[in-house]
């Protein structure tokens, strides 16, 4: 099977060189280059069609080859008498000009191997598309093997050939002869044309008389290119030797039957015995029904039936034929207003054109494709008909591929992209391209649309139209999708923006921004933000349809999930450009209410991001001065931490001794500073807190002190020993906080956490000692990391003898005493631990059972002159020293705890200057009095 194929193309290609060898050698090819073999067609289909194109034009044409080989096998009169039938043919039909004929374009050539002449464009021979392929290249090519004839088509077809032995019969005065679907030539826009005119007969009479044509008697011995086709030969050709016009319409009427029938005859001939088959035949005819024509269709069942009558003056002639109802369709009309397109003037094209978009839907693509598309192409050389031809060419193009279209279509519109006079066509134009933008954009290729689409575009944006504007900015949004960011970037969007400001319609100013808020999802963030928004504070119109474009492009860039707009362009730029506009006089209720509930919605988006920034700075601060404290305690956080109960009981163990040896204490200080900077305490110092906190222990394990008969001691001893206890005492009352403003014994005390005195005792305890040693008559006050505690150092901390054992503290303004909650300090030498019940017996003890407690409230409604006079107690008023001592210890629990009822505290105030303390001479004397 193999080897069978390969010997069929061997066969193929060499039967194709042998032509394409004989042609060269013909004087066609001096003009014109000869190509594919694509159909045959003619008496016989004799004729070898083959594309070609002229040389000097490059115009499409067919060549016609007739290869002398075919009649080697005839003797050489034989020979003779066919290439004088053949030429005949053609001379005739090169001297006939008319639309339905065949057109030559180059006259026949004879040279030794061939006959040739060139003609239009050629797609195949009605015979071929009907199935006979005779002469035809092999394998058959798809495009004649699987083409169908539509009905349009065949309607059409068949009045053309019927207009075209019209212009024979009444204009030429001749009869075909040979009316076959071989002589039927279908050009390669698919028009029906008429060739063969090898047995042609014309008129002996003068043209004003009846025409009489001779007819020659059936010669069976000549050879059959000699001789028409008898299948479709009318009865009296060879019963009667007689012809006429309606010889050529028996004809006509046996090509209906074969175009219904696919390509089979009436009837069918036996050349041997013609005589008897005619005389058969013209037996049938007269009895011919109905039944045997059912292919045909049955508006024209009837014509065909007359057509094919024995009588030829019963048959209709041509120009009755081209007026059958059966040729009144739409399609075939639309198509026959086409080929005599020529002859109409602008008007009546105009009314075509405009009608012709509702019959396109209604013909099939390739009848459209092939018929209509390039009489609609050919008129754009006329400008004022482009306006109309041109939506019929882009309904087209709907229907065809992206391929079909860059080739058949593109390269015609390219003029009209460009076309700019006259200027009413030109703006009708720009408006029926803006309308059909996005089936340009869609088929038309990237460069094309760069260097023709989008030229035209922006023009439009530029044109003087307001109406062009108008529908430019509308059309935009629906397809810019499909136009690239770099051209809407650098050229699209500066033209709407120039269309907005220099415009004085105010269509175009609010269809302008109505466009910017529709393409605003196909930008750049950065290009909306530094661009688009911008640009919206040039606008000087305050009509209210202009405010609420502004206001919509604002909107939909804040709620754009791709755009937003940053916080700072909402409080520098945004809020300010669109409070104003709210308020303006023009707008109605609805549009302020619009207006105010988009700057609601961005004030509190403002608000919200910016608190969350500020939530997040602080943590981050708080942080970074957790890092900066620990990096300034000694050894490791957890131990300065747990350690701290016991510094504060050391520094106040010593308290009483400092207050008498002012000069000592600035060595101590000293040495606590010194002990603070070390990286971690020595063995020494650890050995000696181990020791201080033992002590601490068992004085909190001691009973409570009890009352005793005074007695005479020494005064430094007495000191020492009231001061000792007193200060030992003292470590149980660190933690305490005074839950309410009220001081009694009853007074309930719960913990404060653990932080709380991190963050009151972060200063060196040396600072607090140094404070203390300066003098008790100065306000106290812990200075915490980043914070000042301001006190008033007017006020003395010494009870009047009027009133002992109460405590006063002055802070910097006068503010009652919050409730806090209690602190526990960590034991010391462990880390923090549970909170154990504080032994009141200690605060007890500072109050003997003779004096009357007083509460703050009380204190606190005295006037600042009596609060003054009670500062200087007299000497040797029993119950001082534990009046001392009682105030020292309430300075140091609201000094420490009270800070938060402080109201020169501001969380934003993070660095503060240091408080200065001062000593007071009178704290000197009033302790001199105390401690002899």
């Amino acid at each position: 099977m193999e080897s069978m194929l390969n010997k069929l193309k061997s066969t193929v290609t060499k039967v194709t060189a042998d032509v394409t060898s004989a042609v060269m050698g013909n004087p066609v090819t001096r003009e014109f280059d000869v190509g594919r073999h694509i159909a045959s067609g003619g008496s016989g289909l004799a004729w070898k069609i083959f594309n070609g194109t002229k040389k000097s034009t490059k115009q499409e044409v067919a060549v016609f080859v007739f290869d002398k080989k075919l009649i080697d096998k005839y003797q050489k009169f034989e020979k003779d008498q066919i290439i004088d039938s053949l030429k005949r043919g053609v001379q005739q039909l090169t001297r006939l000009r008319h639309p339905r004929l065949l057109t030559v374009q180059h006259p026949l050539e004879e040279s030794r191997d061939c006959l040739a002449f060139c003609t239009e464009p050629v797609f195949a021979s009605l015979a071929n598309v009907l199935g006979n392929w005779e002469n035809l290249p092999s394998p058959v090519s798809p495009d004649i093997k699987d083409y169908k004839l539509y009905d349009v088509e065949t309607k059409y077809g068949l009045l053309q050939v019927s207009e075209g032995l019209s212009f024979l019969h009444s204009s030429v005065k001749m009869v075909h002869g040979n009316i076959t679907p071989e002589n039927i030539i279908l050009n390669k826009s698919g028009a029906w044309k008429i060739m063969g005119f090898d047995f042609c007969v014309s008129s002996t009479n003068p043209s004003e008389q009846e025409p009489k044509f001779p007819c020659k008697e059936w010669d069976p011995n000549l050879p059959s290119l000699c001789l028409p086709n008898p299948e479709y030969l009318a009865p009296e050709y060879i019963l009667s030797v007689t012809c006429e016009t309606a010889s050529d319409m028996y004809s006509l009427g046996t090509v209906m039957y074969a175009v219904f029938n696919k390509g089979k005859p009436v009837f069918e001939v036996n050349k041997q015995d013609i005589y008897k088959s005619f005389s058969r035949q013209l037996d049938q005819l007269s009895r011919l029904a109905s039944s045997s024509l059912t292919n045909i269709p049955e508006e024209v069942r009837e014509h065909v039936k007359l057509l094919l009558n024995v009588t030829p003056t019963v048959r209709p002639d041509a120009d009755q034929m081209t007026k059958i109802p059966f040729f009144d369709d739409v399609g075939a009309v639309t198509l026959q207003y086409f080929d005599t397109l020529f002859q109409r003037d602008n008007l009546q094209k105009s009314q075509f054109f405009k009608g012709l978009p509702k019959v396109l839907p209604k013909l099939p693509k390739r009848v459209i494709v092939q018929r209509i598309l390039p009489c609609l192409t050919s008129e754009f050389v006329n400008p004022d008909m482009v306006p109309f031809v041109l939506p019929n060419v882009l309904l087209i193009a709907e229907e065809c591929t992206k391929e079909e279209y860059v080739k058949l279509i593109l390269p015609e519109l390219g003029p009209v992209f460009k076309q700019q006079e006259p200027i009413q066509a030109s703006n009708m134009i720009l408006l029926i391209f803006l309308q059909k933008m996005d089936l340009l954009l869609t088929k038309t290729p990237p460069d094309e649309i760069k260097n023709s689409v989008l030229p035209m575009v922006y023009r439009a944006l530029e044109a003087p139209s307001i109406q062009i504007q108008e529908l430019c900015l509308n059309i935009i949004p629906t397809f810019a999708n499909l136009i690239d960011y770099p051209s809407m970037k650098n050229a699209l969007i500066p033209r709407i923006k120039s269309a907005c400001l220099q415009t004085s319609s105010l269509a175009v100013r609010v269809n302008s921004l109505v466009c910017l808020g529709k393409i605003l999802e196909y930008l750049d963030k950065w290009f909306v933000l530094d661009d688009i928004l911008p640009f919206l504070q040039q606008i000087p119109s305050k009509e209210p349809a202009v405010l609420m474009g502004i206001l919509g492009i604002y909107k939909c860039t804040f709620t754009h999930k791709k755009l937003g707009i940053t916080k700072e362009q909402l409080a520098g730029k945004v809020l300010p450009h669109l409070i104003p506009l709210s308020i303006e006089n023009n707008l109605n209720l609805n549009q302020f209410n619009s207006f105010i509930s988009v700057i609601k919605e961005m004030l509190n988006r403002l608000e919200s991001e910016h608190k969350t920034k500020l939530e997040q700075l602080h943590i981050m601060q708080e942080q970074q001065k957790s890092l900066d404290i620990g990096n300034q305690m000694n050894a490791s956080e957890e131990t300065k931490v747990t350690n701290v109960g016991s510094q504060i009981d050391k520094v106040f163990n010593n308290i009483g001794a400092d207050l008498l040896t002012g000069g000592e204490s600035e060595n101590k200080e000293d040495g606590l500073q010194n002990k603070q900077k070390r990286a971690s305490l020595t063995l020494e110092e650890k050995q000696k807190l181990a020791k201080e906190q033992e002590q601490a222990q068992k004085l909190k394990s001691q009973q409570p002190l009890k009352p005793q008969v005074h007695t005479p001691i020494a005064p430094v001893k007495q000191t020492k020993d009231l001061t000792d206890t007193l200060m030992d005492n003292m470590s149980s009352l660190t933690s305490l906080s005074v839950s309410t403003p009220k001081i009694s014994a009853s007074n309930s005390f719960t913990s404060v956490p653990s932080t709380g005195l991190g963050m009151m005792f972060s200063t060196p305890i040396d600072n607090t000692k140094r404070n203390l040693t300066n003098g008790l008559n100065a306000n106290m006050g812990f200075q915490t990391s980043g914070f000042n505690m301001p006190v008033n150092t007017n006020q003395n901390l010494f009870s009047s003898p009027s009133t002992p054992g109460v405590t006063k503290m002055a802070l910097g303004t006068p503010s009652a005493l919050p409730s806090f909650g209690a602190a526990s300090v960590p034991p010391a030498g462990g880390k923090q631990a549970q909170q154990r019940p504080t032994d009141m017996s200690a605060l007890n003890n500072l109050f003997g059972p003779q004096k009357p407690k007083v509460s703050m409230n009380q204190l606190s409604q005295q006037k600042p002159n009596q609060w003054l006079n009670q500062f200087v107690p007299p000497q040797g008023s029993p119950g001082m020293g534990s009046s001392v001592m009682g105030t020292q210890v309430n300075v140091m629990g609201q000094s420490a705890f009270g800070m938060q009822a402080n109201p020169f505290f501001n969380p934003q105030n993070f660095a503060q200057p240091p408080t200065t303390m001062t000593s007071s001479s009178s704290a000197s004397n009033d302790l001199k009095d105390l401690f002899g």
